[in-house]
């Protein structure tokens, strides 16, 4: 039976998003380079397989294969005209293995930034950007996508673009976004100023948070001081450890066991929608589920908490506003 997140929050102090996309799609055989948004129609079999994997290690929200699935990104690859029908696919997929299951599983349709710019800086407008999300959204809707999933954001009028074309369509939203440039977004949006971001919609969304950045420490900073200035669910969806070469490969060191501590203190951070972003893979988000389950509610931690149980911050530049002791340091990766 499908469930809202609104529900599925109102039964559970925590709820658990899944892992990584992409980097388990190139674990899986996705060449560099190429959309994995067409695997929804080239490799079904291995989009359904993941949903599985990640419902299986105890995943409560799934994220559709459509992160890059705006006219604009898909222009890239000669598929801006198939918006509607990738978006559809996507949440169907996402949706016969929610259906499945006999737990509630929440299928969240993934909507990532569109790459360009906006006025005055780039050529995109608001009018164009609305539009164009509104097309992928409708498609998830269609294919049965409980929420909109707004992600990786970093500027606010993509944000609010992404928010008012969800809006349009009648769907409930959450909105995340990067914050990997010491401290802030790229476009310069500090973790503490995103309620903000909403004032004046029609609909506040369901949630909001962060996600990817660069690792564990440095996320749980920056939900630390997001939590510490409103009281809306917030998310947090931060990347497996720190992203290194190895060889021309790029590995992700988080261990499961440094997840499931991530988690502990996410959620006494005040977070109360948790997952993994790149490298986290299904036998991380195993860890992670029984961290929650498993959970004793502690406080707040500070920085030297989570510096201590979790490893240094991949930044180095203090930043004014952006924790519980008013410190934060620069990250980077998607």
């Amino acid at each position: 039976m499908r469930t809202s997140l609104t529900e599925l929050l109102a039964k559970h102090d925590v709820v658990l998003a899944d892992g990584a996309t992409g980097t388990n799609y190139f674990a899986a055989g996705l060449g560099a380079g190429y959309p994995p948004e067409l695997w929804n129609f080239e490799q079904s079999e291995r989009v359904v397989a993941l949903h599985q994997q990640f419902v299986d290690a105890g995943a409560d929200i799934i994220l559709t294969n459509s992160f890059g699935g705006t006219r604009q990104r898909l222009k890239l690859h000669k598929a801006d005209d198939r918006v509607f029908e990738i978006s559809k696919r996507a949440a169907e997929l996402a949706r016969s293995v929610a259906d499945a299951c006999e737990r509630d599983v929440v299928v969240a349709g993934s909507v990532g930034p569109t790459g360009e710019l906006f006025e005055p800086l780039g050529a995109l407008t608001e009018d164009v950007a609305v539009a164009s999300f509104r097309e992928q959204i409708e498609g998830l809707i269609a294919g049965g996508a409980d929420v909109i999933w707004i992600e990786t954001m970093s500027a606010i009028a993509e944000v609010r673009a992404a928010a008012t074309a969800a809006i349009q369509v009648g769907a409930p939203y959450v909105a995340t976004c990067s914050f990997d440039t010491a401290g802030r977004t790229m476009m310069g949006l500090m973790p503490n100023a995103l309620a903000a971001v909403f004032d004046g919609l029609h609909a506040p969304p369901v949630a909001f948070g962060a996600n990817c950045g660069v690792g564990a420490s440095d996320i749980l900073v920056t939900v630390t001081s997001i939590c510490s200035a409103d009281h809306t669910v917030v998310v947090a969806k931060g990347n497996c450890g720190i992203p290194q070469f190895q060889g021309t490969e790029i590995v992700y060191s988080g261990t499961p066991e440094l997840m499931a501590t991530y988690v502990q203190l996410a959620a006494d951070a005040g977070a109360r929608i948790i997952g993994g972003c790149c490298g986290t893979t299904p036998a991380h988000l195993a860890a992670m589920r029984q961290a929650i389950d498993s959970r004793v509610p502690g406080p707040p931690p500070s920085i030297d908490n989570i510096v201590s149980q979790i490893g240094p911050l991949a930044n180095s530049a203090p930043t004014e506003g952006s924790g519980p002791d008013r410190a934060r340091r620069r990250s980077r990766d998607n």
